[in-house]
């Protein structure tokens, strides 16, 4: 509970759209590259169909359940569902200007065209109707509106039409409305021929062709007009946990309703009639707030794909090809290199196949004898996964952590789980109530005591992350790996998966912080004692970077070791819900945020501990969720030379960065830092070409 005044912490949503106006804003930067630009729309979008799925489902729900309940930040739910609401609306029209009026006519200046049907001339017509009738056509299927065709529940963020029809169909029915909903095994945007485009690459919207072609549904009938909508629904799944015997089966029972829940918003196309809009509003039980009117594609998610169909390297990002780890030579097994000294890996600067060849390697080695991990995300194709059942066709004893309650991957960890079952593995779902997010490898070996021992002892060997086990990430997402044969860290390790496996009392740990029992009283703790030396009169430090600050009680301490003289540097990529910068409450505190070609996800914790330097790498936000509900885990970096690159690769360049970062205001909004009088630095760019040189 925040001890801190009114007025201390900011409201998350708003928290939320703040940083995706920053992703936006890579958007409209001329200095990122054309077809970059266009992803960063889409990734927007993708954001705000979470934020509109999660968050504003959850105020709604809120809303309904508790009318008089306050936010965090003080305001009534009404206030700040109205408030959030109007700031998107805001948003979203910024978004679709900067799309039509920005970043469509470079794109055509580089070749790349969107053919609307309206700009069609008659060769490209009659090719554009070939394919709606051989391609599109046939897998439609129009659903009148009448009394004996109600309106068709509609699939969450699926694509729809509604047809405006007039006249008599074939039964003497007047004809009024019709809904089309586009299959999602159709192709949002084909590509038209070069000859007939005129462009290098000239595209059709899916929506282009029901504009165009859509009266071929309907013969006989007239068709007035055709507009495209899509709502998007609350996305969060219950499971009871008082009820539950089989979390699987439970799961795998609630997973179709997800396409089902409560609608929370309407998208329609701009030029919808007010009658029709009304019409599915009243369809939807939504009210005239929730719809919002664009100009252009309902779901620019699918746009994403348009980069990967263009041969333009110049309008993209250079390739990056991630450093090899220096400390792995080839040839030699890596758990030698490992036994000698910590490895730390530092993705996607590094690459991530260390992790993969290691698990490989651990799954034919026949000293090898037991291999656990935990698996939050790893995708629908995935070495990992498949290394794992190698290991346990190869008799090897595999026990596997599978969080089925992973958002929006609980399917395929569903499927995982069957398969690694399929396979001889162990699997488990860890604490009923606490997903586990933390992310671990364990791998126990027999190998003789010595160099001509014939004694034989079992030694252990972990990989403990900041991010997911999951290859394509790991070439997106900044995270820290370390790869360590300490015993007491390898022990702790062990421990953290008896308790997810098994049942056991409180176990104290040598070095790992876990959530829920230690990690929010250790950070208490450290943040504490930097204040105790700052009125010792001492030098006094806390750095730390994360995706998200929000723990009230996290902040409440930061507070105080501001006011206690603790100078506190935060890189925080998303949502803060701390102030900085206020005059006797957080003078001291420093707030930046990266947004760049990588998504920072790197969790780092810095104390100076009066000149000891502590640091830790975490999977944990400082979110309740993180430090009360989760199986989390923070491990140290013992190794001074290691512990000296993650101050360096993670904090110390972030805060060198004066020219992409963004720098918090006290009223939780961000000015980008520019210097015009310095050499600018980007941090991101600078790692690149600090690891392209070594």
């Amino acid at each position: 509970m925040s001890t801190s005044p009114p007025g201390t912490l900011l409201n998350r949503e708003l928290g939320i759209l703040e940083f995706n106006a920053r992703v936006l804003a890579q958007a409209a930067d001329p200095a990122v590259p054309l077809l970059e630009r266009l992803k960063f729309v889409c990734i927007v979008s993708s954001n705000l169909d979470e934020f509109f799925e999660i968050r504003m489902a959850g105020l709604k729900e809120q809303m309904r359940d508790n009318p008089a309940g306050i936010t965090p930040d003080g305001l009534s739910l009404q206030q700040a569902y109205e408030i959030v609401t109007e700031r998107v609306q805001q948003f979203v029209a910024l978004q679709y200007d900067m799309l039509q009026n920005v970043i469509f006519p470079l794109l055509e200046k580089e070749g790349v065209f969107f053919h609307l049907a309206s700009t069609w001339n008659e060769a490209q017509r009659e090719w554009a109707r070939g394919f709606f009738l051989r391609e599109l056509g046939p897998v439609l299927t129009p659903i009148a509106l009448d009394p004996a065709h109600p309106f068709p529940r509609v699939l969450n963020k699926s694509l729809n039409f509604v047809i405006e029809l007039s006249g008599k169909d074939a039964f003497g029915r007047e004809a009024d409305l019709a809904i089309v909903q586009a299959p999602r095994a159709l192709p949002r945007m084909v590509r038209m021929p070069v000859e007939l485009s005129g462009y290098p690459y000239g595209f059709v919207l899916l929506s282009s062709f029901m504009q165009g072609f859509v009266h071929e549904l309907f013969p006989a009938i007239k068709v007035n007009g055709c507009y495209q909508f899509r709502v998007t629904r609350n996305s969060d799944l219950f499971v009871s946990e008082d009820d539950i015997t089989d979390l699987r089966e439970a799961l795998q029972g609630e997973l179709p309703t997800r396409h089902f829940g409560d609608t929370v918003r309407l998208e329609i196309s701009s030029d919808t009639p007010p009658a029709i809009a009304r019409r599915l509003l009243l369809e939807s039980g939504l009210g005239e707030q929730d719809v919002y009117r664009v100009s252009g594609p309902v779901n620019l998610v699918r746009l994403m794909q348009i980069p990967d169909l263009i041969d333009r390297p110049a309008l993209k990002y250079p390739p990056h090809v991630p450093a090899p780890v220096k400390a792995f030579t080839p040839g030699v097994p890596m758990f030698d290199a490992i036994r000698q000294q910590d490895v730390l890996l530092h993705h996607p600067y590094e690459s991530f196949s260390s992790v993969l060849d290691l698990l490989q390697q651990a799954a034919v080695d026949p000293a090898v004898v037991a291999i656990k991990q935990t698996v939050y995300r790893t995708g629908n194709e995935s070495p990992v996964m498949e290394a794992l059942m190698t290991a346990a066709r190869n008799g090897k004893e595999v026990t596997v952590v599978v969080e089925l309650l992973a958002r929006f991957d609980e399917e395929t960890n569903i499927n995982w789980a069957e398969r690694l079952e399929s396979a001889g593995a162990h699997v488990v779902y860890g604490v009923v109530g606490h997903k586990c997010h933390a992310k671990m490898l364990l791998m126990v070996r027999r190998e003789p005591e010595g160099a001509k021992s014939k004694q034989f002892k079992l030694r252990r060997y972990a990989h403990l992350g900041t991010g997911n086990y999951h290859p394509r990430t790991a070439r997106l997402y900044t995270d820290f790996g370390l790869l360590t044969a300490n015993e007491q860290i390898c022990e702790d390790v062990q421990h953290v998966f008896q308790l997810l496996t098994g049942t056991a009392g409180t176990i104290r740990l040598n070095h790992l912080w876990q959530s829920p029992f230690t990690m929010q009283s250790k950070l208490v703790e450290h943040i504490r004692a930097e204040a105790r030396n700052a009125r010792a009169g001492k030098r006094s430090h806390v750095m730390a970077k994360m995706n998200a600050l929000l723990e009230p009680s996290i902040i409440d301490e930061l507070y105080k070791a501001s006011r206690a003289g603790v100078k506190i540097d935060l890189i925080i990529r998303g949502v803060c819900a701390l102030r900085p910068g206020v005059p006797g409450l957080s003078e001291n505190i420093s707030v930046r945020s990266i947004v760049g070609r990588f998504l920072e996800h790197h969790r780092v914790y810095y104390f100076l501990a009066d000149g000891a330097e502590v640091v830790y790498l975490s999977s944990a936000d400082w979110m309740d969720r993180n430090l009360f509900r989760r199986v989390e885990v923070a491990f140290p970096v013992l190794d001074k030379a290691l512990k000296a690159r993650v101050i360096k690769e993670s904090l110390r360049v972030h805060l060198r960065d004066n020219a992409s970062a963004w720098i918090m205001q006290p009223d939780g909004t961000y000015l980008r830092k520019h210097t015009k009088s310095q050499q600018p630095h980007v941090s991101q760019n600078d790692l690149l070409a600090m690891f392209a040189g070594n």
